[in-house]
């Protein structure tokens, strides 16, 4: 399902203009396009992950920062890093939740996991003040057992959303469709990651129909609301006086900060 994306950019003139259009322009799997000079804005409906949109502009050297998702409601989730909370300092990644008329579209990108499939599943809480074993059981208001995302609302947890598969590089970037949730419903609570596989209720397992046996939480994020396109005006933050500019530079460089401190302790191990 396509969606749009609004980026802010850091364009100065027409030749920057042209050079987004040359990249975006031809890729089949963006439907529209829109670049504004004056807006210093990227509007694209894609069925791709913003991720992808978002890291294509900046191989041009440019710094793209996303403004709004979706036409409807949407909410976002920061998994570990500053905001959230990761059992391993290397893990962090953002999901959004954009409402459409024909279900929830869930997109994200999380990365430094393990290869392989991994557990995503929406908890009853919105407390990450214990990390991620206060976030509460899985979302699930019509008290059912545990199943994957294709089961009826009545064989299945409300939040649970079934697996993310993460790379050889250990990143998981996915986008799918849920019919089962509501933005209105989520926010405030908690988007989980766990260490293994959801068996989405299929196993032999006793805790098969609890959490699908998918083992420990190793990442969260609480649930927020987020803007739609054209929603978000700032340029400048208000309490701070930082332009956007100014907060995805510092968003790089504490992520890299983590990376480092990271790679530290593994050398200390060793």
């Amino acid at each position: 399902m396509a969606s749009k994306i609004e980026f802010a950019v850091n364009m100065t003139c027409e030749k920057c203009v042209n050079a987004i259009k040359n990249c975006l322009g031809n890729d089949k799997d963006i439907s529209k396009l829109d670049v504004s000079l004056d807006r210093g804005t990227v509007l694209v409906e894609t069925k791709l992950p913003y991720t992808v949109i978002q890291e294509k502009i900046e191989s041009l050297g440019k710094r793209a920062v996303l403004k709004g998702f979706g036409d409807g409601s949407s909410a976002v989730s920061m998994i570990g890093g500053t905001s959230g909370f990761s059992r391993n300092l290397n893990t962090q990644g953002v999901v959004r939740f954009i409402e459409t008329q024909k279900g929830c579209l869930v997109d994200g990108t999380i990365d430094g996991l393990s290869p392989g499939a991994h557990g995503l599943h929406i908890h009853e809480c919105g407390d990450i003040s214990n990390g991620c074993e206060s976030v509460g059981s899985h979302l699930n208001p019509y008290n059912c057992s545990h199943g994957g995302p294709q089961d009826d609302i009545s064989n299945k947890h409300m939040g649970d959303l079934g697996n993310i598969i993460a790379d050889k590089a250990g990143r998981a970037l996915f986008r799918f469709q849920n019919n089962d949730i509501k933005v209105s419903d989520i926010i405030g609570r908690s988007l989980v990651v766990t260490e293994n596989e959801d068996d989405l209720g299929k196993g032999q397992n006793l805790n098969s129909k609890i959490d699908g046996n998918s083992g420990s939480k190793i990442a969260c994020g609480i649930i927020a609301r987020s803007c739609g396109i054209f929603e978000n005006v700032k340029k400048i933050c208000s309490c701070d006086g930082k332009t956007l500019w100014d907060e995805r530079d510092e968003s790089k460089k504490k992520y890299t900060q983590l990376l480092n401190f990271k790679n530290i302790n593994l050398d200390e191990k060793r």
